[in-house]
């Protein structure tokens, strides 16, 4: 029993601190998190003070936070739009690499034949096509939309793939020997057994699209965080310039924690 309960969960760090709110421990790891982070945001607060850094290098936390109250009407609408650009592109991204997850793996020619494109996909930084994006769609979203689907597509289909072949070859055997069709073996058997590998590869995915919209935002565009970091930085704002971190950093977070609350799921399922 140990042992399946080892293969079949999600190798994410443990979040049960902030994603179990109830009583007894679950409340007092949030205590202990929450007084980590006060006291390291205190001592950011008096090194600063201390060290008089000026505002325009490093701002303290008093006044990140007071920026980010007083700015946040602003900064919302470009993070609706980031928010915007990274779930569509992970949406359409996700959707193919999971398409091709399981073509791959169900015919191996159609493998050897796409594999070294997939690497190719996986290894090119797609802030890079950004640029040629623009040319060819504009200053709008959709070059930013691209190549967040390009980043998190690969990502999702590589750990998909690695998860339908992973499937205990006894149980497919069996299930034709029940008359089971491909259809079937595939939903039943190959796409419930592969959920955590398909959940790291959405992890993973989603991380990289995030990176990737924020940074498209900073090359080609014209909104989204990405621009407002930018816009912040040229004009040595940088209480608003680390409001904004937080802002991203608070998304990465939230999509982290979603995945890690399908994949418990889904892992307490499989046992």
């Amino acid at each position: 029993m140990d042992a399946n309960k080892e293969t079949s969960a999600v190798d994410n760090i443990d979040f049960s601190a902030i994603t179990s709110l109830s009583f007894g421990k679950g409340w007092r790891d949030v205590v202990l998190i929450v007084i980590v982070a006060v006291v390291v945001l205190v001592g950011i607060q008096l090194a600063i003070e201390f060290f008089k850094i000026p505002t325009y290098i490093l701002p303290t936390p008093t006044e990140v936070a007071k920026a980010l109250f007083t700015d946040f009407p602003t900064l919302s609408k470009d993070l609706l739009i980031t928010l915007y650009e990274l779930v569509t592109g992970y949406l359409i991204g996700g959707g193919i690499g999971l398409v091709l997850a399981a073509v791959v793996t169900q015919i191996p020619l159609v493998e050897k034949i796409i594999t070294p494109y997939i690497i190719i996909l996986v290894t090119t930084p797609m802030i890079a096509l950004v640029p040629l994006l623009v040319l060819r769609f504009g200053f709008g979203s959709e070059p930013r939309i691209i190549a967040v689907a390009l980043a998190a597509g690969p990502m999702i289909m590589v750990n998909a793939a690695t998860g339908f072949k992973r499937v205990d070859a006894t149980k497919i055997a069996l299930a034709r020997s029940y008359g089971a069709s491909l259809l079937q073996i595939f939903l039943k058997i190959r796409f419930p057994m592969a959920m955590p590998m398909i959940v790291v590869g959405m992890t993973v995915g989603g991380i990289f699209g995030l990176i990737t919209a924020v940074g498209a935002e900073m090359i080609a565009g014209q909104n989204g965080l990405g621009n407002k970091l930018g816009y912040y930085s040229s004009l040595m704002q940088m209480p608003q310039f680390f409001a904004t971190i937080v802002l991203i950093m608070a998304v990465g977070l939230a999509l982290y924690i979603l995945m890690y609350l399908i994949g418990k799921k889904y892992s307490s399922w499989q046992e």
